[in-house]
Order: C-alpha cells, then structure tokens, then sequence
C-alpha cells in the first residue's frame, strides 16, 4: 500500500501540538483560488493557543537538542525519503492551496528535498572556534540554540518559506512554533508537520499554529520566544520588528522587494525575453523576487516590448489543476483587484497598456506596459501580479539610478555580453541578490538570501547563514586551575 502523508481525518480542522488537536481559537475555511470554493478546514490559533505551542516547545526543547547529533540527523534524512513517497499528493495541495501551476509545486518540493538534506548536514559541521588564549586556558566560541523559535511563513511559496527557517532552526537544537498564512495552512504547515512526524520528530519539538494577526503578535511577544523568523510583506514586516525590538528578541525580516531586471543594448534578445518573462509571470508575479521593473535600454526598447507584448497574449491563462495553463489565479479578490489598480492609475498616467490588463474574479491576464515613468504606481509599488513594467534608459549610469530609485533592496538581474560591463553595474545595485546574464527570481538553499532596506533588515536565509540566523555564540573559557586575582 503506498505512504498517504496527511488522511484530512486527522488533522483538518485542528493545529499541530506534536499531534493533531483541536484550537481554542476555533476553525476557518481554506478557499481554493481557482474556483473560489472551501477546499478544506483547518483550525485557527488565537493567544491561548499560541500560548500553550510555545509553552509545549519550550519544554520538549532541551530534550531535543541533547539527542545524539547522528540521531537528529537521521530525522531530517528519512523526511526526505518519505518525501519522495508523497510527491504528488503534496503537489497536488500546493497546486489547488495557492493556484500554482504543477511545475512551481514541484519546484518547491525540490527545493524541500534540498533543505532536509541540508539541515541533516548542519550537525555534522562544525559548532564553533578554538580561539587564541593564555597558556593553561583553554578558549572556545560555540554555537548554541536560542531555545525557542517563531516562524511566520507566507501563502505565495508556503512549503519553500516554512521549511527555509523551520528546518535549520530545529538542526541546531531549538524547538519551533511555525504560525503558516490563514489560506495556505496545509502547504505551508500541514504537509511539513506530518513529514516529520512520520520521520520520527520528537513530540512538541515542532508545533504548527494556523492563525491570522492575532496569533502573529502572540507569538512574536511570548516570553518563551528567543527569535522570530518573519517573511512577508514590508507593512507586516515593520509591525513584526517594532513588537521583537520592543521584548528584546532577535528578528530576521525577509520582506518586499522592487527588482529591476536590466536589459543592456548588447544583450542576447532571445534570452532576455525567456529570463524576463519567468521573472515577471511565474506564478503570477507573486514573489518578492519578481522583476517589478523592466529597464531596456531605449535602442531596443520597442523591440523587447512588442516581442514580450505577442508572448503575453499567447500564455493560457485558467484553473492549473485542472488544465495545462502557465497563469494560475491570484490569491484573492482583493490581491487582483490591487493589481487592476496599479494598472488602471498607470495607464491613467501615461503608461501604454500593449498586453493584457483584464481581471477576472481572481485571475489577472498577463500584462505589458510600456513607457513607465518613475512617478507611476507599476514603477513604484511592488505589484505583486503578473504584470511586465518597462521603462526606457540611456546610459548605464541611468540604468543604476533607476535600479536604486525605491527603498526597496532585495534582487536584481543583467542582461549582457559583456561581462565586465554587467559586473560594474552589478556592484552599484544597492540589493542583497544580484544576477549577472540571469533573472531575478534565483533561490538556493546553499546561498544566504535576504535584502536590503525594506526588502530585510540584513539577515539571511540559507547556506552558512543558517548558523548567523538560528544560533548564538556563547564564549566558554576552561582552566586547569582556578587564578588568584589580586583583589
């Protein structure tokens, strides 16, 4: 008989406390975007029940962190073999939770199967530094878990952005309260909970709170909390560094972003069109990633409009789990009907609409504008959408102004032939990600990933940053023999 991840018996309705239980907070219904009905329940946490998920994990904590390390790291790598059991059910809930087309699901269990790996690495690194010390002492600097970590994880990537901080944080011994977006509380918690579950975490190490603003902020100001690993949008992320400051808890912030994706005179055109139209359109432009600004140099501006005008009209545009379409829904009403705003006062603007610009219900077709100029919203405002600004420059040096004209800082990409000529600008951009001859939308579980002024507070998520992020020193010094001091 073949492995079922997650029968709905169990868990639906119900939040994660090391088993499936019912919420004091209540229930909620999880809308399915491409046909706007109730696909599932899932329970909703409100302060008491977040209380009592820390309150669980702070206990079970220590426990954890004093297994054999060969035996945490067993955990991580039977997740991924059971992962590879469950591909297509979990697609499936990724596909109809978040309107993705199958590919980005399985993009993201890919990226999953990657990060199990590299959480099971972790504790086979080493934990700290012999340092220099007097004779007779010996010095270290070691890693050490914060104890208790909150995540507050997104609906456009759920899966990818609960797992990128849940799994490290629980590799170097902390325990973890995970609080997933209201409308993709499967994808974005249920799926990894029972993963681990059935790979043999401990009971209450890992505790999954679907809740929405009130179940944030009780999680972010509980005593028990050391950290908040926080991704989501900039106004959010600003609510969620006031309250962690204000209780003295560290924060990574993994925000919004404006991405420029740069087209210089000399680039491949072919290759410009394919890297800008993944940047902008894969699922939906939903993805702080996202190129929310096309420079093209003014020679072949009209060029790259027209060609990526003609792609646009010809993507299929529907339901993803039910036909071959490469444009799903947006998450909600309300997020298309942002969209359709910035659009609407862009063009209202000046801006020439050359594709696209229809809303239906939840589905925005793909869309191209042409002749953006700074002061409209699709150049300012991070639309979030599927939807290609352009804006014409001259010089290099204007490319690099326009790039930096936002308080936005986290991505970027260059198109060029001469590499020389793409680095220099490269090292201008003010943004935590940079892609020379590449786009904007790039994730690797090895690199550290994170932005820049509103797009982060400068932490990081990935590779070597996972030690930064989800541990802290602690400087231990050993003596043969106690000193006499003078005093």
């Amino acid at each position: 008989m073949s492995r079922r991840l997650i029968a709905e018996s169990s868990w639906q309705g119900k939040g994660f406390l090391g088993s499936w239980k019912p919420l004091s907070g209540g229930i909620a219904s999880v809308i399915e975007p491409a046909t706007g009905r109730e696909l599932v329940l899932t329970g909703c946490a409100d302060a008491e029940d977040i209380a009592q998920a820390c309150d669980i994990a702070n206990q079970k904590q220590p426990e954890w962190n004093a297994m054999p390390y060969q035996s945490r790291a067993e955990v991580f790598r039977r997740a991924a073999l059971i992962l590879d059991e469950v591909r297509e059910e979990a697609s499936e809930w990724i596909v109809r939770e978040t309107g993705a087309i199958p590919p980005k699901a399985m993009f993201e269990i890919d990226s999953l199967k990657h990060l199990l790996h590299e959480a099971a690495a972790m504790l086979t690194q080493s934990h700290g530094l012999v340092l220099p010390s007097q004779p007779g002492v010996t010095s270290i600097a070691r890693r050490v878990p914060h104890g208790v970590v909150g995540v507050i994880s997104p609906f456009n990537f759920p899966l990818l952005l609960s797992s990128r901080s849940v799994l490290p944080a629980l590799a170097v011994g902390n325990a973890v309260v995970l609080k997933p977006d209201l409308r993709t509380p499967v994808s974005g918690g249920v799926v990894l909970a029972s993963l681990l579950q059935q790979a043999g975490l401990p009971e209450g190490v890992l505790c999954v709170m679907p809740g929405a603003a009130e179940a944030g902020e009780a999680l972010v100001t509980d005593h028990t909390v050391s950290m908040i690993s926080f991704t989501g949008s900039t106004a959010v992320g600003r609510r969620v560094g006031e309250l962690a400051g204000r209780h003295l808890k560290k924060v990574a912030l993994e925000l919004g972003g404006k991405n420029s994706f740069i087209v210089l005179d000399d680039a491949d055109m072919d290759r410009a069109i394919s890297g800008g139209s993944w940047a902008s359109w894969l699922h939906q432009g939903q993805i702080c990633m996202s190129a929310g600004r096309h420079l093209i140099h003014r020679t072949i501006a009209a060029q790259y409009a027209a060609r990526m005008a003609a792609k646009a009209e010809a993507l299929p545009v529907g339901n993803p789990h039910m036909e071959a379409v490469a444009i799903g829904p947006l998450i909600s009403e309300q997020q298309a009907e942002k969209v359709e705003w910035i659009v609407n006062e862009s063009i209202a603007q000046g801006a020439k609409l050359l594709a696209g610009g229809k809303r239906n219900g939840r589905f925005y077709s793909p869309t191209v504008l042409a002749d953006v100029t700074p002061d409209m919203p699709a150049f300012r405002e991070e639309i979030f959408g599927p939807v290609i600004s352009i804006t014409a420059f001259d010089t290099d040096e204007e490319a690099v102004l326009l790039a930096n004209d936002t308080e936005y800082g986290l991505s970027a990409g260059i198109h060029t032939a001469d590499i020389g000529r793409g680095m220099a600008i490269a090292e201008r951009l003010n943004v935590g990600l940079v892609h020379v001859n590449d786009q904007t939308v790039n994730d690797d579980g090895t690199m550290p990933m994170g932005g820049r002024g509103a797009s982060g507070n400068g932490s990081r998520h990935g590779g070597p940053a996972n030690w930064d992020e989800f541990s802290q020193w602690q400087w231990m010094t050993v003596r043969g023999e106690a000193p006499q001091y003078p005093l």
